[in-house]
């Protein structure tokens, strides 16, 4: 039997709308919310011939997880088969340089997950990397905090990372990771090349492996008294401390 996801809410549905290349099985709106933001979305759906069921917040609300905020859309599209370490080879051989990767060590927590996908897609990111084993997947939890991003936004689930970190490495990609502990701050890298981001899961940080496949450890310097970043937070202003860079540049050449 083939795998099916949901997905909810209007930025998470227009984005899978607009790259239009993902099977929509089934498509429920609410009822009793007619306002142009939904109604464009359900014409769009009706206009692909896909027939939208309206339902009462009682029984759209049962489709979804606890406590989600659909906001009055949810697809039920087909499921697809995790991108695994051989993509990702092809993938980097024609990526056109400088790389801008982001590598999540074991982030768990699906809304952390979704909010650095949604960092990442705003930053530029060309591709996120994933472990198989110990992550948070893609779920429509992800997909709604996202906002759009899962939907454009290259993520490749690995089921060895070390073995991506080691690929990367081959295509030219420096990996810079995110440690508490580290002697340099971001301030005092060069991210104008190419460039892996490597942050690890929340409280433990990267795993011993991870860190050890990196070219150097960075910290986000911190003046007050908490000791750290939610990593969804340190995971953009370490990405755009890159754009900054790059911006910086190009107003230079």
């Amino acid at each position: 039997m083939s795998q099916t996801q949901h997905i909810y809410g209007l930025h998470a549905v227009r984005a899978l709308l607009r790259q239009g290349d993902t099977q929509i099985l089934r498509a429920w709106a609410l009822d009793s919310r007619h306002d142009p933001r939904l109604e464009t979305l359900v014409g769009e759906l009706q206009t692909q011939g896909i027939k939208v069921e309206r339902l009462s917040r009682r029984e759209l609300d049962r489709r979804v997880e606890a406590d989600a905020r659909h906001q009055g859309i949810l697809l039920e599209i087909a499921g697809g088969v995790p991108v695994d370490d051989h993509d990702l080879d092809g993938f980097l051989a024609r990526l056109k340089q400088p790389a801008l990767i982001l590598v999540l060590d074991g982030i768990t927590d699906p809304h952390n997950l979704g909010a650095c996908l949604r960092s990442a897609d705003a930053a530029g990111v060309q591709a996120v990397i994933l472990p198989k084993d110990k992550s948070a997947s893609i779920t429509p939890v992800v997909r709604k905090v996202a906002s759009g991003a899962a939907e454009t936004l290259p993520v490749f689930t690995v089921t060895n990372l070390a073995r991506a970190l080691r690929s990367l490495k081959d295509a030219g990609v420096w990996l810079y990771g995110a440690a508490g502990e580290a002697d340099q701050s971001l301030y005092e890298i060069d991210f104008t090349g190419p460039t892996a981001l490597v942050l690890g899961a929340e409280g433990d940080g990267l795993r011993r492996l991870t860190r050890e496949h990196c070219d150097a450890l960075v910290k986000i310097p911190m003046a007050g008294s908490v000791e750290s970043l939610n990593v969804s937070v340190a995971t953009g202003v370490l990405l755009f401390e890159v754009v900054r860079q790059r911006r910086g540049r190009g107003s230079r050449s």
